[in-house]
């Protein structure tokens, strides 16, 4: 049998670079590349790659305290909205030298407890939670084991984690001032989950803005969707549609809570936008080819992804740094969904 060759060492590396062992090690250690001229480490890395030297990561680990890995955890992998925060996750981890593991727990805490203990155990240097609830104990758990963990999408009520997020507020002001800028006076938000922050505050966002629009409590109703999904959507839909038939327009928490109203307006023979018009909230892919085309509130999910990224790297490499509340600024895109109300509302009671 022939013996295996054994795969090239860092010293080989530097044999055939014909520098020192260290330069090697510094140039392939990220965190301390640019110790090294640019010229230098270009033509180490070259060598390596041309004589099929790989950094042993375990040995790495176990020398630095770093596995230059990061645990991202989702609440749901089919959401089109995670995609795109975790390319921004990625490809703001990259230029460092860090890979992301990417699991998918649902909203059972056993679930993710089960998954954040197998992450720690590969030794992760960090985890962002896209799971995060308002009173979150196991954001908590991890604050307490002192690791390092910030929050996407969400926040926690806590305020002991970095979190960057929509500005979920000025989200709900850009949907009710469209509705009411068309002419409506009866309009109506699906609200998700209250124990989550996307669902507490964009409530909070949507009743203050219509406050300050000049609606009264009994023109602008909540009614509250178990989840994000459009099956939650339907249900939401059907209450409200018995309940408040006077409704013109609708913002919808999210964009698969509209296609759930899509759904249930479709077997009602309500017309959109004529009968009612509706808002969405995230502008997922695709919402631009659906009929009629989803006006929504576009959030900025790559850049939610890099600021997380960053995020994630400050509470890494400086455990005393300050704990910030990141607000990025949401836009309306006006597509089909959306009209001037009927004179005389179809749905009216």
């Amino acid at each position: 049998m022939i013996a295996k060759p054994k795969p090239p060492t860092l010293s080989d590396v530097a044999k055939a670079a014909g520098v020192h062992s260290s330069t090697v090690s510094r140039v392939m250690n990220p965190d301390t590349r640019e110790m090294v001229s640019e010229d230098v480490a270009k033509r180490i890395l070259a060598v390596a790659k041309r004589i099929g030297y790989r950094a042993n990561r375990a040995a790495s680990t176990l020398r630095t305290r770093r596995s230059h890995v990061i645990g991202v955890i989702l609440p749901d992998i089919t959401n089109a909205v995670f995609p795109p925060i975790l390319m921004g996750i990625e490809e703001g981890l990259r230029k460092f030298g860090y890979l992301t593991i990417t699991v998918n727990v649902g909203n059972g805490q056993d679930e993710q407890r089960f998954a954040i203990n197998r992450l720690l155990g590969q030794q992760v240097d960090g985890l962002i939670f896209a799971t995060t609830e308002r009173q979150d104990p196991i954001i908590q758990d991890c604050v307490d084991q002192n690791v390092p963990v910030i929050s996407v999408n969400r926040s926690d009520d806590s305020g002991r984690v970095s979190s960057v997020a929509s500005d979920d507020y000025l989200g709900m002001k850009l949907a009710v001032n469209h509705l009411q800028a068309l002419g409506h006076t009866h309009i109506a938000h699906i609200a998700g989950p209250e124990h989550i922050s996307t669902g507490h505050l964009r409530r909070l966002g949507f009743v203050n803005a219509a406050r300050d629009a000049g609606f009264t409590e009994a023109k602008c109703k909540v009614f509250e969707s178990a989840g994000y999904t459009r099956e939650a959507g339907q249900i939401a839909m059907a209450d409200l549609l018995r309940q408040a038939p006077r409704t013109t327009g609708i913002v919808a928490v999210n964009d698969l809570v509209a296609l759930g109203c899509y759904d249930v307006m479709k077997q009602n023979n309500v017309d959109c936008p004529s009968d009612l018009s509706i808002v969405g909230h995230n502008d997922m892919p695709l919402m631009d080819m659906i009929w009629p085309p989803l006006t929504t509130i576009r959030i900025p999910h790559r850049d939610m992804g890099l600021e997380a990224s960053r995020l994630i790297l400050n509470a890494i490499n400086e455990r005393d740094c300050a704990v910030v509340d990141i607000r990025l600024k949401p836009e309306l895109i006006v597509r089909g969904s959306t009209g001037a109300p009927r004179k005389a509302p179809a749905l009216k009671g």
